[in-house]
């Protein structure tokens, strides 16, 4: 008996360190980390393939934006702030939606070498956010970010 419940315990344990792990995207660019810098920070770009109802962003610490999008059945106010920057490096962005429990951190990581760039996006704190929200699930986390990252933004630089 000991031992069935020894392994539900580890179950348990892994199933939620697998669901509080943080989200991580990496894609590579046959571009330079100056392109690629410009296209997470400057919003005119950041319209083209990420979001077109950002109304400003600037990668300085501090710095807080928000702007509404339409999920088709809900609306969310997405409030985001700066909270770390290392030009050209990384850039990390608290994340919340007005209304609604949880905050989650994203973090760009710009890695270069031989003329092209990588990107690590990583989402931590997803889990703070509701499940009951379908928008907010771990899955649609996972794909959102595939979608921006490996799909939007990689065709948005490569065009």
């Amino acid at each position: 008996m000991q031992c069935l419940i020894n392994m539900q315990t580890r179950k348990n344990e892994f199933t939620m360190d697998k669901d509080n792990a943080p989200i991580i995207t990496e894609q590579s660019f046959l571009v330079n980390r100056e392109q690629v810098w410009k296209a997470i920070t400057d919003p005119i770009e950041m319209r083209q393939w990420f979001f077109a109802e950002m109304p400003d962003h600037k990668a300085e610490v501090g710095f807080k934006t928000q702007f509404n999008v339409d999920a088709g059945e809900r609306e969310f106010m997405h409030l985001w702030k700066i909270t770390e920057v290392i030009p050209f490096e990384k850039l990390v962005c608290q994340w919340e939606y007005e209304g609604y429990d949880g905050i989650a951190m994203v973090s760009y990581e710009l890695f270069e070498e031989n003329e092209v760039c990588k990107i690590r996006v990583t989402a931590s704190g997803i889990d703070t956010f509701s499940d009951d929200v379908p928008e907010f699930r771990r899955e649609s986390c996972e794909g959102g970010w595939k979608y921006f990252i490996n799909q939007r933004l990689k065709e948005y630089l490569e065009e």
